[in-house]
């Protein structure tokens, strides 16, 4: 079986959290309850974005592959802000894959797989979220022994029906759906069984990010870790308090929890 999961780090920052994994290993699902997805364009913005985003206890960060910053921006986050757990969104080829690794991400997400991409990530020896949006696909990545995926795009593939349709048939299975949802809808995808945590981009506002305002950035990160408390108890196992807190610097002040630096994920494949 492979494994996609990040060795525990002393706190977690995720009031969605379920109880860790045996062995003492956490998967990138259950970092927080939401997963920012982030378009860096000036790679001088990635450390006080980051440091908002972790202050406002969202630590696991997806720095997308779209624009010539990104793997800069991967690279500072990594080196400048040790609450967080960065990693390298919309991989997809190998080239992509050795961008990331190089660039020091810690985990992978696609928007979708082939067997040769698949391949490149499980090489990697980093966690990755394959993506699929029909149930062919999650059973193909059963078959590979896959067990975590990226549910794109979330809201025109079907949405919460679509997903809770899948449960059934596929209970073994757990997404982070991305793409259509926001802070309305979020709580209706964290409340299925099927769902680790959710993507999206709307706690960096692009205006919030073009006028530098990174407490606006922290508030609306800090809105958006809330919203794992909105889930149903039933559905939510317990989680660890956060105990240690982010170092002060120039960002924003924080109470979130610490990922040391020095963590790297175990095992190396998807799960």
């Amino acid at each position: 079986m492979a494994d996609s999961s990040l060795p525990s780090p002393a706190a977690t920052a995720s009031t969605h959290s379920p109880a860790q994994p045996s062995g003492g290993a956490v998967s990138v699902l259950d970092l927080a309850p939401v997963l920012p997805v982030v378009v860096v364009d000036d790679a001088e913005d990635a450390v006080p974005l980051a440091r908002a985003l972790v202050a406002g206890g969202l630590p696991a960060i997806e720095v997308t592959l779209r624009t010539a910053a990104a793997p800069e921006a991967i690279r500072a986050i990594g080196a400048a802000v040790p609450g967080a757990v960065v990693g390298a969104g919309t991989v997809l080829g190998s080239e992509h894959v050795d961008v990331a690794v190089d660039a020091g991400a810690r985990f992978l997400v696609s928007p979708g797989w082939t067997d040769a991409l698949l391949s490149a990530m499980r090489a990697s020896g980093l966690p990755c979220l394959p993506g699929v949006s029909t149930a062919s696909e999650v059973v193909a990545l059963l078959e590979r022994g896959v067990r975590e995926m990226k549910f794109f795009p979330a809201q025109a593939a079907g949405g919460t029906a679509y997903l809770r349709s899948l449960y059934g048939p596929l209970p073994q299975v757990r997404f982070c759906p991305t793409g259509g949802i926001g802070p309305a809808n979020a709580p209706e995808y964290l409340a299925l069984p099927n769902v680790g945590c959710v993507g999206g981009s709307w706690m960096v506002p692009g205006d919030a990010v073009a006028a530098r305002d990174w407490g606006r950035v922290e508030r609306l990160a800090r809105e958006a870790a809330a919203l794992g408390d909105t889930v149903p108890s039933s559905t939510v196992p317990s989680s660890t308090a956060p105990s240690s807190t982010a170092p002060s610097g120039t960002g924003p002040s924080s109470t979130a929890p610490v990922f040391a630096p020095s963590v790297k994920p175990s095992g190396g494949t998807c799960r």
